[in-house]
């Protein structure tokens, strides 16, 4: 088994400016519906949660891209960003053919301008 890395740092602005151009569609293509609804619960701030689940998962495909045969193995919607009872972020995968051969630990962070995310997966 071997242990991978993986970073992204993203503007908060590129996805404010993504959901608010492409609406739902962008919502629907990337976040799921749980994922959404926690987003949306942090109203003036919820745009730098957007962003950094979406910096979590560009940091999880980095992470994991050596099990994917194609990029297509691996969806948005595969990948959830989700939170433990005490606040933590943690992921759901999605995908049986990749999360029985995969775990990972993710830690986000982010303020007004940006959001990062950093994950380390035993693969």
């Amino acid at each position: 088994m071997d242990i991978r890395c993986g970073t992204d740092i993203i503007e908060v602005q590129r996805i404010k400016n993504a959901i608010e151009k492409l609406e739902n569609k962008f919502l629907n293509e990337v976040y799921t519906k749980k994922e959404i609804e926690y987003c949306e619960s942090k109203k003036v701030k919820k745009f730098e949660h957007y962003a950094a689940r979406f910096a979590a998962k560009e940091a999880i495909l980095k992470a994991i891209s050596p099990l994917l045969k194609s990029k297509y193995d691996l969806t948005w919607l595969d990948m959830e960003i989700l939170n433990d009872k005490e606040g933590r972020p943690y992921v759901k995968l999605n995908n049986k053919k990749i999360s029985k051969n995969v775990e990972i630990d993710i830690s986000l962070s982010h303020i007004k301008d940006y959001a990062v995310a950093n994950c380390v997966a035993k693969v």
